[in-house]
């Protein structure tokens, strides 16, 4: 006879868990252990709590206690670790029934809101202060349980009159009644939240509020039943989002798609964590076999070594054994060198383009184009766009390149680029982008020919079954028809997650044109994990004014983009001098206590302010630490670099300096404002896009200092505060 059962653990009853000691978390895990065994083993001593035959305890160790609802026969979910006196003093305050908007099971403990939350809070106040107004009064109970609020909490929300008293009961709160009561309270209007935050999560079938056995089987019901994952919470080092999952993350997880999908969303917003999910997701379902089916790139090498290491700590070797893991340009040249086609040339950087065509005309003797206008035209155009032919260029479209070009200025640059390319085969190198052309025409040739039935290997197949990309706004054109021709069209053939508003590469595509449709399967995540509220306000404010693109000929913004933590005020201060603001940034390295310990970062715009910053700190005695193309050399010390460096990357507290005019933007950006005003924009828009992602990196503080005149981005709000 079977006596085993089935036992999972609610994501509020893992927070609890964590509280613990780790003596006290083992013996959790012990007790899990125990219970799927057998949980009427004498020892665990299971037993229904008077007032619901549903809710049970049963014995952790002398001390603890697990509170148990029992789902269906040999089916329970652990919601919450007690106190063994805690759990017997009032079962009244325990809660529990099943969402009607997400259908997941919620349980809430009522006794830390307790039945006034005011007459808990007032006492922390010297003098009483005048009555206010209901937070939520302008929203009826019928509103609230539309956007899903915990009916159970309904009378205490309604007394909240302070963001103290919030986030007292917030602390307890199910997950959508968080979300829901947060946005509100920040004045997001009721028609958005429920389409930002409520929808996202809404079952998609109807809900019935008794059957708990469906409940638990859903996305809103966060739970774990991995003996693995329970055991590695004892790891120091493990991390939540490795068992749980936010709801809406969980449905773009584990949603079935008809062909290629993108998730997008602000910094912070758990993109890469779902794009390393569905990851896991697709391993899951594949046979069993010792290939590697399934892609995972992204175009940072930094980036791609960090996704290997996270997809390793998710799923162990036996799910990474069938990813291959590999940085895009790393996948270009694979492809390359498989078919001996140009591997003797040595790789370099496109940053060299411009310098390299200067070379070419001044040695050709060629006057009457610009180096940048035809290193721009080269890489973007006709490297990026996969061209051929003379005739192909003719007939392509050339978005975003502003100057527009008649039939014979066509003609004239074709010629200069085949000469061009001649050159640089005579020097021995070629690019980045050549080597994304070149394996992207010989994936789309294989692919053609394996569709025609040419292929010279017999049967074809395709690379892989599934490609999934992380930061997918930072590809080119070539590389995207690369993975295009890499993976049949179909069923969950493309997952793309990305934000085209930390764009700090000039890659600007629009997918559909590339043979990927994500039209209708394209969603956003907009809750931030990783900063402040207050911090989060201040990066959007850089944005101000701004508009990007969403990858496929459409706009996308920041609406509804927003945090649940809290922390101070942003500092921002300007100096007349480079010397002065160098003086700012050791006062504040100092007023932080001088740490060390890899938790704290300054950003620069170029590699002399880093340089320059460096040499200061070393003079004072301060460890520091460059961070290079590979990530930081050293995990300690205080980290610099230049604000392309910190992709991906992120700090307890940070200082981004130089934030002056003329170093971000760039001063040479102006010199396109009359000559060629579409790529004036998208550099600006490039240089802002940076700036974004190096506010967005630190998690609890952050301090912006200038010289000179501060940058254009920082809107007048943000500048005055330095006189506040």
């Amino acid at each position: 006879m079977n006596t085993g059962a089935t036992l999972r653990m609610l994501d509020r009853a893992d927070k609890e868990v964590m509280k613990l000691t780790r003596a006290d978390i083992g013996a959790v895990y012990e007790f899990m252990h125990k219970f799927r065994h057998n949980p009427e083993n004498p020892g665990l001593n299971l037993k229904a709590l008077s007032g619901d035959s549903r809710l049970m305890s049963a014995r952790v160790n002398k001390d603890y206690r697990a509170l148990l609802l029992h789902i269906a026969d040999r089916d329970y979910l652990l919601v919450d670790v007690k106190h063994r006196g805690e759990v017997y003093d009032d079962l009244t305050r325990y809660a529990y029934r099943i969402n009607r908007v997400t259908g997941g099971i919620e349980v809430v403990d009522l006794a830390p809101v307790g039945d006034s939350i005011v007459g808990r809070l007032v006492p922390l106040v010297a003098e009483p202060e005048p009555a206010q107004k209901p937070l939520f009064d302008a929203y009826t109970d019928v509103q609230l349980l539309e956007l899903g609020v915990s009916e159970p909490l309904l009378p205490q929300i309604r007394e909240l009159t302070a963001e103290a008293e919030l986030l007292e009961l917030l602390d307890r709160a199910p997950q959508l009644t968080t979300d829901v009561l947060f946005a509100l309270f920040d004045g997001t209007p009721y028609d958005e939240v429920l389409k930002q935050v409520t929808d996202p999560v809404r079952a998609d079938e109807p809900v019935d509020p008794e059957d708990f056995e469906a409940a638990v089987e859903r996305p809103a019901t966060q739970v774990t039943s991995d003996d693995e994952a329970l055991q590695a919470m004892l790891g120091e080092a493990f991390e939540r989002w490795q068992i749980f999952l936010h709801p809406t993350q969980r449905k773009l997880v584990e949603r079935p798609y008809k062909g290629p999908a993108r998730v997008g969303g602000g910094p912070g917003t758990g993109k890469t964590i779902v794009a390393l999910h569905r990851v896991a997701h697709l391993a899951r379902q594949l046979p069993p076999g010792a290939d590697k089916p399934i892609l995972l790139t992204t175009f940072n090498r930094n980036l791609a070594a960090d996704l290997r290491t996270r997809l390793m700590a998710l799923g162990g070797q036996e799910l990474v054994s069938r990813v291959d893991i590999v940085n895009i340009d790393r996948l270009a040249s694979r492809v390359v060198t498989e078919a001996k086609s140009g591997s003797s040339r040595r790789v370099v950087d496109d940053n060299r383009v411009p310098e390299l065509w200067s070379e070419f005309l001044l040695e050709t003797g060629e006057s009457g184009w610009d180096a940048e206008f035809l290193a721009a035209e080269w890489t973007q155009v006709i490297l990026g766009q996969v061209l051929n032919s003379r005739t192909d260029y003719f007939k392509a479209r050339r978005p975003n390149r502003g100057r527009s070009l008649n039939r014979a200025e066509r003609d004239q640059i074709w010629q200069l680029t085949e000469r061009f390319s001649t050159w640089l085969e005579g020097q021995g190198v070629w690019t980045w982008r050549q080597v994304a052309q070149r394996a992207a025409r010989l994936e789309m040739d294989r692919a053609a020919a394996g569709a025609s039935g040419e292929s010279s290997g017999g049967f074809y197949r395709p690379r892989y079954r599934h490609v999934v990309v992380d930061e997918a706004q930072d590809l080119s054109a070539a590389h995207w028809k690369m993975l295009r021709a890499m993976v049949a069209p179909g069923q969950d053939d493309m997952f793309l997650t990305g934000d085209t508003h930390q764009r700090i590469y000039d890659n600007h595509v629009t997918l559909s044109s590339l043979g990927i449709n994500i039209r209708g399967r394209s969603s956003r995540l907009t809750l931030s994990y990783r900063t402040t509220r207050q911090i989060l306000a201040d990066a959007l404010q850089i944005m101000t004014g701004e508009v990007y693109d969403d990858l496929d000929g459409g706009e996308e913004d920041l609406a509804g983009y927003r945090s649940l933590l809290r922390g101070g005020r942003p500092t921002f201060r300007g100096a007349a001098t480079w010397a002065q603001e160098r003086d700012l940034i050791v006062e504040q390295l100092r007023s932080w206590g001088n740490p060390t310990d890899g938790s704290v970062a300054i950003c620069v715009p170029t590699n002399e302010l880093a340089a320059d910053v460096i040499a200061r700190l070393q003079a004072d005695g301060t460890r520091v630490v460059e961070i290079g193309p590979d990530g930081p050399k050293q995990p300690d010390g205080v980290h610099i670099g230049t604000m392309h460096r910190f992709k991906g990357l992120e700090y307890q507290r940070m200082i981004i300096s130089g934030v002056s005019d003329g170093l971000v933007p760039r001063q040479m950006v102006n010199r396109y404002r009359d000559s060629d005003p579409k790529r004036y924009q998208r550099e600006r828009q490039r240089d802002r896009s940076l700036l974004f992602v190096a506010a967005t990196r630190p998690r609890d503080e952050l301090a912006v200092f200038w010289h000179g005149a501060p940058s254009p981005f920082l809107t007048s709000r943000l500048v005055q505060r330095q006189l506040t």
